[in-house]
């Protein structure tokens, strides 16, 4: 069961993605769906879309994709793991500031997904969204009314999304698998891209001492 989350308002907010920023999902995503799909994943792909193909290289279409995405979420979350950092930044911001994990999978995925994520000791919100970000993002705001907020996501559709719809929240472009990384641009709604918890966690707390992105 998960412990109550309380929120103290005016303190900083934490808002951050789940994959590919506190666990790694791709390098699992691509061993299930060769094994379960014989399909290939590229990892060194620029971005999500197009990157899984067929075995002879044609491109498997979307409405193929989300389905298997579905697959993955039902039944093989367990394959994933902690990407390094993560649980330690967490621990160390959670003491100044409230922490929010917005994740992009669909409600019906949320209990495993917050079972997942206390089987790592990872004990905080975890709200579920489909679409982009900036919406739930500003509601939040709404509600918690924070001094000020860090948004930390891996896709920067989701940057401009946060960007158009609460535009005065820091926003930092961060994908932990090193392949993805390394053929991704960064973000250009994004403040900043760092790939690497141990320099988030200055850059955060930076943030938070400096107040609104406006």
């Amino acid at each position: 069961m998960s412990r109550p989350v309380r929120h103290a308002q005016g303190r900083p907010l934490l808002i951050t993605d789940c994959d590919e920023v506190l666990l790694h999902f791709v390098t699992h995503f691509a061993e299930w769906v060769d094994e379960a799909a014989d399909l290939h994943f590229a990892l060194d792909a620029p971005g999500f879309a197009g990157a899984l193909r067929h075995k002879d290289g044609r491109i498997v279409p979307e409405e193929r994709v989300w389905p298997l995405l579905d697959m993955f979420f039902e039944g093989e979350m367990h394959r994933q793991n902690l990407v390094p950092g993560a649980v330690e930044a967490l621990r160390a911001i959670e003491d100044a500031a409230d922490i929010v994990i917005l994740t992009n999978i669909g409600d019906d995925y949320q209990a495993n997904r917050v079972a997942q994520l206390e089987a790592f000791d990872i004990r905080h919100r975890v709200l579920c969204n489909q679409g982009g970000k900036g919406r739930p993002v500003r509601e939040l705001i709404e509600a918690m009314r924070p001094s000020v907020t860090v948004f930390v996501d891996d896709l920067a559709v989701h940057h401009e999304s946060v960007a158009k719809h609460a535009p005065d929240v820091w926003r930092l472009h961060m994908i932990a698998e090193p392949r993805l990384a390394a053929t991704t641009p960064p973000a250009a709604h994004a403040h900043a891209r760092i790939d690497d918890w141990g320099k988030a966690l200055p850059w955060i707390r930076g943030k938070f001492a400096d107040g609104t992105a406006s």
